[in-house]
């Protein structure tokens, strides 16, 4: 017998099934879909963009992909500074007009739905957020919580 199965881990073919990241990730309530016009919350320089996807995103077939606070999406500048216009972002929902409930049993929503523009590591492009971020979302990428001056 394996030294892995000994000790109750499962073997697949693509390797041992282990949790990278964060543990525990509650369900938020999804509430970006494709064709989303979003504000962006920081200084990168775009000021709105459309959502196109979500990034490693699964979903049911012909099921519309949706996205929830601290998911990266794939979005398209639709208003910005002439050479950020039509390009292809990567970005993070930072807040969500829809309420989601926390694991303490506390309700949070924003005014507004808003993202903060970002490389395919996760380093914003700017070098400030404009209002308040959800903490699931400063949880998930530390550096967007280094730049945020309000996490709620």
């Amino acid at each position: 017998m394996s030294p892995q199965r000994q000790l109750g881990i499962s073997m697949a073919k693509r390797g041992p099934k282990v949790a990278a990241g964060i543990s525990y990730r509650p369900k938020i309530s999804l509430a970006v879909f494709p064709g989303s016009r979003i504000k962006c919350a920081d200084n990168s320089g775009a000021q709105e963009v459309a959502m196109i996807g979500v990034v490693r995103g699964k979903t049911r077939h012909r099921r519309l992909p949706g996205a929830s606070v601290g998911d990266m999406i794939m979005a398209s500048v639709k208003k910005g500074t002439p050479e950020l216009r039509k390009q292809i972002v990567r970005a993070i929902v930072v807040r969500q007009k829809k309420p989601f409930r926390r694991p303490n049993g506390q309700w949070v929503q924003f005014e507004d739905n808003a993202v903060v523009i970002v490389t395919e590591d996760g380093t914003p492009k700017g070098t400030e957020i404009r209002g308040p971020i959800a903490r699931e979302a400063a949880e998930r990428w530390p550096r967007l919580a280094a730049l945020a001056t309000l996490i709620v």
